[in-house]
């Protein structure tokens, strides 16, 4: 079984930062496709950014310039840095870790509160 712990969340002004990070327990971690989504109340989750195992990242238009994805394979732990943040990012965010080694699997984490003032 694999954990994903969220942790950073919080509030913040439009224009600030946050950083979230996400701890992976379980040995999947390296061969795990990383991403974050999001869910604003009334609104479906989506996703944010990803990161495969080789490092490639993609990103929601809505966040392209302003959020970076990392991983850090060593300490089985996926971030996020949002910069400029605005009030339309806030949303509960949460981890996710998919793969196929040794089977198919989709894990989630329990979500980290972002609120952004204005």
């Amino acid at each position: 079984q694999v954990h994903l712990v969220e942790s950073g969340g919080g509030l913040v002004q439009a224009g600030g930062s946050l950083r979230l990070s996400c701890a992976a327990s379980g040995s999947i971690f390296s061969d795990a496709s990383m991403a974050w989504y999001r869910q604003a109340p009334g609104k479906q989750r989506e996703l944010v950014a990803a990161i495969t195992s080789g490092g490639r990242a993609n990103y929601a238009d809505s966040v392209k310039g302003r959020f970076t994805i990392s991983r850090d394979n060593a300490k089985n732990t996926v971030y996020v840095q949002m910069n400029s943040l605005k009030p339309e990012d806030t949303a509960v965010y949460y981890c996710n870790a998919k793969g196929v080694v040794p089977m198919p699997y989709d894990y989630w984490g329990q979500g980290t509160q972002v609120t952004v003032s204005s």
